[in-house]
């Protein structure tokens, strides 16, 4: 009987060594997420906003707005 016996499972300290796992696991993946964020979303809009206000003249579209009629204060 001893021999076919089953071994015993381990039980002291098995929450601390599963945390230990889950939370090195948990860093990994929401520091990929913050790369893939960074150079997928926050990379190409900085490049956008830059692109669009490089050649952006506030008084031409200040400009516009008016003589359209959407200002009720600037005649």
């Amino acid at each position: 009987m001893s021999s076919s016996a089953l071994a015993k499972p381990q039980m002291r300290g098995l929450l601390a060594k599963r945390l230990r796992v889950h939370i090195v696991g948990a860093i990994v993946v929401s520091l990929g997420v913050a790369a893939f964020y960074k150079f997928a979303v926050a990379e190409p809009r900085k490049k956008a906003y830059a692109d669009f206000y490089r050649n952006y003249d506030s008084m031409k579209d200040f400009e516009e707005m008016r003589k359209a009629g959407i200002f009720q204060s600037a005649k």
